[in-house]
């Protein structure tokens, strides 16, 4: 069973940047796809970013430019860094994780959901 624990989320300023981490416990076996999705007040959930067990990245079209995925293989642990973050970022965050060798944006592939992270850009 893999677990899945964000930190980093917080209220920033438009134009701000913030990080967001998450934590992975357990293990998936094999190659691991990851990504972070995020959900505003009232809009259903939708992909950030993702990237492949190679280090293959793909971005919302509204975050290209501004949002960072990366990885540490060592420490388990999935990043976003934030930047130039507007109001429209505001949302609760959340990192998923799934066994394959792909970067996709669809949240039906993803077995795996953390708990999630607020950001609120003001």
């Amino acid at each position: 069973h893999v677990q899945l624990v964000e930190s980093g989320g917080g209220s920033v300023q438009a134009g701000g940047s913030l990080r967001l981490s998450c934590a992975a416990s357990g293990s998936i076996g094999g190659s691991t796809s990851m990504g972070w999705f995020r959900q505003a007040p009232g809009k259903e959930r939708e992909g950030v970013a993702a990237i492949d067990s190679e280090g293959t990245t793909t971005y919302a079209d509204s975050v290209k430019g501004r949002f960072t995925i990366s990885k540490d293989n060592a420490k388990n642990t999935l990043y976003l860094q934030m930047s130039s973050l507007e109001p429209e970022d505001t949302g609760v965050y959340y990192c998923a994780a799934a066994g394959g060798e792909w970067a996709e944006l669809d949240q039906r592939r993803y077995t795996y959901l953390g708990q999630g992270t607020q950001v609120t850009v003001s």
